[in-house]
């Protein structure tokens, strides 16, 4: 995984802070899977644009899509929490939740991989509890959820726990 925000370099911190802004987001949330996508497939999975330019920890999600049944692979920041993962569903602060949320609740098993090693897992909403505890990890890679959260206005920002599964 990716480092804190506190060790990030002066560029990733100042674009950290552009992605948390309005006009960033709207930018980023329009553009970034299509950069994310790209390079990651060049790199087999290893790499990110959002890793490499924003040096937080970003892991590639597949998930089977609610309504098509079709595989869906998103680039997702992921907070180590638990045995493995937790992923907070900001969607850049908009009214509605991401679209790999609803696919997870409907089909919660899934495939993360990370720098490139796949591992099946087994998604759930987090509990009130565990969400607060992944919302204050996640803060520390990456402030700007709280802007998002503001953002999202009466929207509560989900997050899920994503536990490794035999496949």
């Amino acid at each position: 995984m990716t480092s804190l925000f506190a060790d990030a370099n002066r560029v990733q911190k100042a674009l950290r802070s552009f992605a948390a802004s309005s006009t960033g987001a709207w930018f980023f949330s329009r553009t970034a899977h299509h950069l994310d996508s790209a390079l990651a497939r060049a790199t087999k999975g290893r790499r990110t644009v959002a890793g490499v330019v924003f040096g937080v920890p970003t892991v590639l999600l597949t998930t089977t899509g609610a309504k098509t049944g079709q595989p869906r692979c998103v680039p997702v920041l992921g907070v180590p929490y638990g045995a493995f993962l937790g992923l907070i569903a900001s969607n850049w602060g908009q009214a509605t939740h991401p679209a790999w949320s609803y696919n997870l609740k409907a089909n919660p098993d899934a495939e993360v991989s990370v720098d490139g090693n796949p591992h099946p897992v087994r998604a759930r909403l987090a509990t009130p509890a565990e969400r607060d505890e992944i919302w204050s990890a996640g803060l520390a890679y990456y402030p700007g959820w709280r802007n998002y959260e503001v953002r999202a206005g009466t929207r509560h920002i989900e997050a899920f726990v994503l536990d490794r599964r035999v496949p």
